[in-house]
């Protein structure tokens, strides 16, 4: 009899584990990052046609074998953005001008297939213009939390960066003041949708991403010296990449 009730239970402890890995499995859908970069080709009122000549790993590695040119669905609740001289603006679909290179974000299931990435709306889809610019200096990316500013400058307690920015800091302090400039493009991330504000509208404990265009081998001092290109509020991981890659 005990023996039944052992095995009764260990029957119900290994059911409830393969519900909850089930359901954990099901919470992991959609949250792979797909970003299609390209030309584009035409549009409708649910959909975009791109030529696509580049994107993140996920994407092209979707795209093996597959046409070049792919039509994206998109709906009532994508985001379209139109990007000038680093400065984004919330849009609609029939302001994203033909042949311009746009940048198309879905999330998927990992490894989905061109077919299933495709069939999804967009959650952005962001028109860079008729050039696409690749930046001529490497990035030093320096991620934070805001302490304060004043005029001409920026001062964050940094927690994290790309490779080039973490090692200058290395045997520094945490606190650390970059230069900001009249180019400085200040941004407040919402719900997907960058916002340009001032440095006014920054509050202490704020999530910040600073981003400095220097040569190559600079020191700590000429990074910041060197006015920001950006400095972005809350932006969001999903979009990191892609701003990484303007100039």
């Amino acid at each position: 009899m005990k023996r039944s009730i052992i095995v009764v239970a260990l029957a119900t402890v290994l059911a409830t584990l393969v519900a909850t890995t089930a359901a954990l499995a099901g919470g992991s859908r959609d949250n792979t990052l797909y970003r299609y970069i390209g030309q584009l080709q035409s549009k409708t009122a649910s959909s975009v046609t791109v030529t696509v000549q580049n994107g993140n790993h996920a994407a092209l590695r979707s795209l093996i074998g597959q046409p070049q040119v792919q039509e994206f669905a998109t709906n009532d609740k994508t985001v379209f953005l139109k990007w000038t001289n680093g400065i984004p603006t919330v849009v609609g679909l029939d302001d994203l001008a033909p042949n311009d290179y746009v940048t198309v974000n879905i999330r998927a299931d990992r490894g989905a297939t061109i077919a299933q990435t495709k069939v999804k709306p967009a959650a952005t889809v962001a028109d860079r213009g008729p050039t696409w610019e690749r930046p001529t200096k490497p990035l030093y990316l320096f991620r934070g939390t805001f302490v304060s500013s004043a005029d001409g400058t920026i001062t964050i307690t940094v927690k994290g960066g790309n490779r080039p920015a973490l090692k200058l800091l290395i045997g520094r302090p945490g606190d650390q003041t970059f230069t900001t400039g009249p180019e400085t493009v200040f941004l407040h991330w919402a719900k997907r949708i960058p916002t340009v504000i001032d440095a006014s509208k920054l509050k202490v404990g704020d999530r910040i991403i600073v981003r400095i265009r220097a040569g190559r081998g600079s020191t700590l001092a000429q990074v910041q010296a060197t006015p920001a290109k950006r400095v972005a509020d809350r932006e969001p991981r999903a979009s990191e990449t892609n701003q990484n890659n303007q100039s």
